[in-house]
């Protein structure tokens, strides 16, 4: 079939799918909070509608939580390729950080070039309509899809997936396929298209502090009674040493060494560390000392605190010492660590430090996944680098990730498929804040690139 009838298409009717994908940044599919479940239901009936206008047969199944749309076009035959994407949104709070309506999405110029300004734009709705508006130009051109095609779109991502399981173990014939591709990803740097080979995994845990009875009043118990908050906080800072090393006993004992091809891969792949560091409003990289900002990213385990609380939070004061106090804590994994082991040394620490007159309660429901390796010997990944290459006119990279994305495991372990993860967002994107943004051009070029991938597969 022609490629370059079907990327002239795309060049086309850009604006027609910038469009279609306004559409679908402007419904609200936060998962996260419950007065959204509408809107996220509306979101998965959009992409069924949106689908359904490709030829693909497509249903939005009910789950326990958000839908799961699952869509299916036989195409004109060859490899059955499964793609999967996420349509759900991270919450816009703060709110009054945005600059603008997150729910109404626009074309802004910046000295860089046009940017898609809403919630969503990178993470992960721009991403997925890459892959569908590259399938609905082949489709224009063609008649029919370049393979058999699944397209698996869910609604529970940023909630961290109650429902992925139980739906792919109930689908699992419908969703095996040759190989699945992932778009909730990025490019190592501006304009070098990257392909992820490793992901790291997690631990999620948090735990309550529990103290005297009940809120005291400082001036009557002030020195006699113990203090949760100040006692949480001596227990975090045992997390780590002077240096940023966790001094958890045993926690790196699975993480493997960096080797020394990879650190040469890794080198030459066009990271900026200082430009890494610059958008966080960073300096200097404070992690694990021996290892670059990159290597501390993709390749070494972390325990790092999300949250903190306890004690009288309102406005004035209140001379109280509070009952309890709070931590939500993640831990990310390399290699063959295992999830339940780390949170169980992780536990056994915090354990070990408590004083008299202390107890903690652990949160019984929080999930963890492995890191995942991708099998990059086969040599559908070596053609979806040359397409890539040609698309961008750079050297595409196999790159790690610092963060998690279970699917890619899950495909592994529950339907015995590899993963193939491309994606085009930038480190600038504010994927999960305030005014995030996805480059006109990574949207664009992004459907050429699947279009090519596309090619390059079947």
């Amino acid at each position: 079939m022609s490629l370059d009838a079907v990327l002239a298409r795309i060049d086309a009717d850009l604006d027609a799918a910038l469009d279609r994908l306004f559409g679908l940044l402007r419904l609200q599919s936060v998962s996260t909070d419950p007065f959204f479940k509408a809107d996220v239901a509306k979101a998965a009936d959009w992409l069924v509608e949106d689908l359904a206008s490709l030829g693909v047969s497509a249903q939005a199944h009910a789950t326990p939580g958000h839908p799961m749309v699952l869509g299916q076009a036989e195409g004109a035959g060859g490899p059955h390729l499964l793609f999967y994407g996420h349509y759900d949104v991270q919450p816009v709070d703060p709110v009054e950080l945005w600059d603008h309506d997150p729910f109404a999405p626009f074309l802004e110029d910046r000295p860089t070039g046009k940017v898609i300004r809403g919630r969503g734009a990178s993470d992960d709705k721009g991403q997925l309509m890459t892959f569908v508006e590259a399938c609905r130009a082949w489709t224009a051109v063609h008649g029919t899809l370049p393979c058999r095609l699944t397209f698996l779109f869910e609604g529970e991502e940023e909630t961290g997936s109650p429902s992925l399981i139980p739906f792919m173990r109930a689908h699992r014939e419908a969703l095996t396929a040759d190989l699945a591709l992932i778009c909730d990803t990025g490019m190592v740097a501006p304009g070098v298209p990257s392909i992820a080979s490793q992901l790291r995994g997690m631990v999620k845990d948090e735990f309550t502090l529990r103290g005297p009875a009940m809120d005291l009043h400082s001036g009557h118990y002030g020195g006699p009674a113990i203090n949760p908050l100040r006692e949480i906080s001596r227990i975090i800072a045992s997390f780590h040493d002077d240096t940023g090393r966790v001094t958890v006993p045993g926690f790196y004992d699975d993480a493997p060494e960096i080797g020394a091809n990879l650190r040469a891969a890794w080198a030459s792949c066009g990271f900026d560390e200082a430009d890494y560091l610059a958008n966080a409003g960073l300096t200097r990289a404070h992690g694990e000392p021996g290892f670059s900002a990159l290597e501390q990213q993709w390749a070494r385990p972390t325990l790092e605190i999300n949250g903190l609380w306890g004690g009288y939070q309102g406005a004035g004061t209140k001379t109280v010492i509070p009952a309890e106090a709070h931590c939500k804590l993640t831990c990310r994994l390399v290699g063959d660590m295992d999830p339940e082991d780390i949170r169980a040394k992780v536990r056994a620490h915090v354990d070990a430090q408590l004083r008299p007159d202390l107890s903690i309660d652990w949160d019984l429901d929080l999930d963890g996944a492995p890191a995942s390796v991708m099998n990059t010997d086969r040599p559908e990944f070596e053609r979806a680098r040359q397409a890539l290459t040609d698309e961008w006119h750079r050297e595409a990279v196999f790159v790690g990730m610092g963060g998690s994305i279970p699917i890619a495991g899950h495909f592994r372990t529950e339907l015995g498929m590899d993963a193939m993860l491309i994606g085009f967002a930038s480190e600038d994107d504010r994927i999960h804040s305030p005014n995030e943004k996805y480059d006109l051009s990574a949207f664009h070029r992004g459907i050429r690139s699947w279009a090519r991938v596309l090619a390059a597969l079947t």
